[in-house]
Order: structure tokens, then sequence, then C-alpha cells
């Protein structure tokens, strides 16, 4: 059971650059009982990529959920007023 909600999406935009890109990712437990990082990456109104990684502790899902965080607001990334609907 996941002990509080992982839950981000981010954009990056840049006119000048034709730039419209988004990035989403979200902890969530499998049927197996496994815990799941989910990532959803591509440009704004397209389908995007998904990868899907598989971990034993919550703890191990967290440290890369922060990681990539952090990655993500170095290249500019930023939140977003109101997710959009899936």
């Amino acid at each position: 059971m996941i002990a509080q909600p992982y839950h981000l999406y981010v954009e990056r935009t840049d006119a000048a650059k034709n730039m419209a890109r988004y990035y989403a990712m979200s902890i969530e437990p499998n049927l197996f009982g496994d815990i799941c990082l989910l990532r959803k990456w591509g440009r704004i109104g397209a389908r995007g990529q998904m990868m899907v990684h598989h971990f034993g502790r919550e703890e191990e899902a967290v440290q890369l959920f922060l990681d990539l965080l952090r990655q993500k607001r170095k290249r500019g990334y930023r939140p977003r007023a109101s997710v959009p609907p899936q």
C-alpha cells in the first residue's frame, strides 16, 4: 500500500523554438502488489510515450521520482495550473 499519492504533471513551452512538451509521473501499485512508477512524456496534444518501472519497495520508487523531478526542473519544466484530462 502506498503511504501517500505521488502525481506530477509539468510542461515546457518555448514559442520561439516551437516547443510544447509535457512530462507526467505517478507512483501506483500493480495487481501483484509491486510498486510501479509510470512515466509519460511527449508533445502537448499528442499521445507521446510511456515507461513503467517496477519496484519491490515504495522508497525506491520515491527516490527515482524525486531524481527525475529534479532533472526536469533543471531542464525548464514547470507545473501547470490545471491538469488536462487524459
